[in-house]
């Protein structure tokens, strides 16, 4: 005899059905259709796919992201690194007039010497005879106080020279006695400021601040009876130090 197995399904609304074998019991169609659950594991497996807290959802985006950085980041580095023909020629000019500034900036405050102000300067004599006031800075090459001022000196002499005469009298030159003794110097650097007459209005002697030489200057410029700095002294080189030598050239005013 055919063995006999059975098994049991529970079914929605319905009671149990034996299943038998087809060898004992005829095949019966099921008026409702089977409902089957989804496995517990594939379930499981899709809801952890769309859990939004997962770590790894929405790495790709992440990535994207740091590459677009990267890109626009070097983009950018390279637009800095490779600058067009026009910036080159602009950044060369800018270069070039700044060198220029700084040579001329640098030669006015440090590199005017008493060589450069003697060969700028007026001859005594033309002084006296042009109808200009004059001033008349009495000096020597050894004077420290001299050369210290000589940067000053130059300004206001560029600044006033369609206006005033600027002598340089060397006290070493035997040619300036009578000058010397004239307008009583003892001590260099002396700035003796003449009227367009030629007449001492006042000196100034020694180092003092720039202010007083320039408004002793802007004075004689402007036709002022007098200087407002008549009689001043500073420190100064003394005159017994000076080193006579003869004159070379009776043109010179050195």
């Amino acid at each position: 005899m055919a063995g006999v197995f059975s098994n049991t399904l529970r079914l929605p609304h319905s009671h149990p059905v034996a299943l038998c074998s087809s060898s004992i019991l005829p095949r019966r169609r099921l008026s409702t259709p089977l409902r089957l659950h989804p496995a517990p594991h594939r379930l499981r497996g899709l809801i952890t796919r769309a859990d939004p807290s997962d770590e790894t959802v929405g790495q790709p985006n992440v990535v994207t992201e740091e590459k677009s950085d990267t890109a626009t980041v070097s983009q950018s580095t390279g637009f800095a690194e490779f600058p067009n023909k026009d910036i080159n020629r602009r950044i060369a000019l800018a270069s070039t007039v700044l060198a220029v500034g700084l040579f001329v900036t640098t030669r006015l405050e440090f590199g005017v010497s008493l060589k450069d102000l003697t060969a700028y300067a007026i001859p005594y004599e033309q002084a006296l005879s042009n109808g200009m006031p004059t001033v008349v800075e009495f000096y020597a090459d050894w004077c420290e106080v001299c050369r210290e001022l000589a940067p000053d000196v130059y300004r206001i002499e560029q600044q006033y020279k369609n206006k005033v005469n600027f002598v340089m009298l060397n006290v070493d030159n035997t040619k300036w006695e009578q000058e010397l003794d004239e307008f009583g110097v003892e001590g260099i650097p002396h700035f003796a400021f003449l009227d367009k007459d030629g007449n001492e209005e006042g000196n100034v002697v020694g180092r003092l601040p720039r202010q007083y030489l320039l408004e002793n200057v802007a004075a004689l410029a402007n036709g002022a009876p007098s200087v407002p700095h008549a009689r001043v002294v500073g420190q100064y080189s003394s005159t017994e130090a000076r080193k006579v030598h003869q004159v070379t050239d009776p043109r010179s005013h050195g």
